[in-house]
């Protein structure tokens, strides 16, 4: 069956509910990241257990957005949003009141906490069904800002914290997850005509792995996605250790950077809707190797530094927004979310190796250069990828489209 195209007000406030409940499991997914050096130094933690405990909630959200992406296709984002948020209340209550004694019970309170990051997988497809293809790319666009939920956190956990507690910004947070599933299951609504995936999970998942879109996305998401995880995770850490900043200044840095992030992503996928995906992922990768190069020669943080990660920080927003605008243009439409969710584990996996490489490279070599010169390294071979393989696997789906 067909996806239609519902008219009216009511694409507009699902796209706002589903941003606003991306957002809050963002937070809830990112509360470990701020308090980072604060735990390294209560539990005397070495620079890569640090690194491992912020790293953990992302391989977990990572991974589990395959399934999940599958489960949505099946039943929809009406379902999966409040059930994804109520689930993540429970990890989160954990590390607040008791999970902050030890280094083994923050690793398994961040394990579960993972689940947040899982809400991605949910979004797209939902998001994706309520609006027709020329305006796919803005919309998922949109959506994807919700991934500022972790500027919430970066802005909100240390000084929460100071102002009232080690659980305070825990129980805020889980009171937040608790009104949104409550409001999310009273009215979010799936699609009218939504194709409604009626495969076992595992045919689906096969299926999904065959599609071309599937790989070549997971790679650029990898980049784009996982750049801007790693970034937003381990930022502190590294302006803290490489350039001896304040713990609460180092926060706000990374959520300035966020934020830039998080505002170019609707612009990628709408200028991506203008000119196709293929020339904003081109710039944006090409972007990306030239600022890691010239940060991984550790410039002065003023100017240089400064300017060198927030054009990062736009290059990866718009390169992650113009990604899903891409699937959104050749995915098939039953198989959005599973797509999705390969694609959205690539990106958190991408966002999962670097944080350990640094702290690595850092332990190895007291410098983060060489990090960043192999994230440079690592866009120009993407560009390449993106000029070539996918722009004619764009070309191909375009010839066949108006001949089916």
């Amino acid at each position: 069956m067909k996806n239609t195209s519902p008219t009216g007000h009511r694409p507009v406030l699902m796209l706002a509910l589903a941003t606003l409940g991306f957002a809050v499991n963002f937070w809830a997914w990112a509360l470990l990241s701020p308090l980072g050096p604060r735990l390294k130094e209560l539990l005397g933690l070495s620079a890569a257990q640090q690194a491992l405990l912020v790293a953990v909630p992302v391989i977990v959200g990572s991974i589990g957005r395959i399934p999940v992406g599958a489960l949505t296709d099946r039943f929809g984002g009406r379902v999966m949003f409040p059930l994804i948020s109520a689930a993540t209340i429970v990890p989160v209550l954990f590390i607040g009141v008791a999970g902050q004694t030890s280094f083994a019970a923050l690793l398994a309170g961040g394990f579960f906490l993972g689940i947040a990051g899982t809400v991605f997988a949910v979004g797209v497809p939902f998001v994706n069904a309520w609006f027709p293809p020329r305006r796919r790319g803005f919309a998922v666009g949109v959506f994807g800002a919700g991934m500022g939920g972790t500027a919430i956190s970066a802005l909100t956990t240390v000084s929460l914290v100071k102002a009232g507690g080690a659980a305070t910004p825990f129980l805020i947070t889980a009171v937040v997850l608790a009104c949104y599933a409550a409001v999310a299951w009273l009215v979010l609504r799936d699609a009218p005509g939504r194709t409604v995936a009626t495969e076992p999970l595992t045919a689906r998942m096969s299926a999904a792995l065959r599609l071309p879109i599937t790989w070549q996305a997971c790679v650029l998401y990898a980049v784009a996605f996982g750049g801007y995880v790693a970034f937003s995770v381990y930022l502190p850490a590294y302006l803290q250790t490489g350039y001896g900043l304040e713990q609460g200044d180092a926060a706000n840095r990374m959520a300035g950077f966020v934020v830039l992030a998080v505002l170019l992503r609707p612009i990628g996928g709408w200028l991506s809707d203008r000119v196709g995906p293929v020339p904003v992922l081109a710039g944006a990768y090409a972007t990306i190797a030239v600022m890691a190069g010239v940060q991984a020669l550790t410039p002065g943080l003023m100017p240089l530094g400064t300017i060198a990660f927030l054009t990062m920080a736009a290059a990866l927003g718009a390169g992650s927004g113009a990604t899903f605008a891409l699937v959104a243009q050749v995915a098939p439409g039953d198989k959005v979310g599973s797509v999705t969710g390969l694609v959205g584990a690539a990106g958190g996996l991408g966002g999962f190796v670097p944080p350990l490489l640094m702290g690595f490279v850092y332990g190895e070599l007291g410098s983060y250069g060489l990090g960043l010169a192999l994230l440079s390294v690592t866009a120009v071979i993407t560009l390449v990828l993106t000029m070539t393989v996918i722009r004619a696997s764009v070309t191909r789906r375009a010839a066949e489209v108006p001949a089916a």
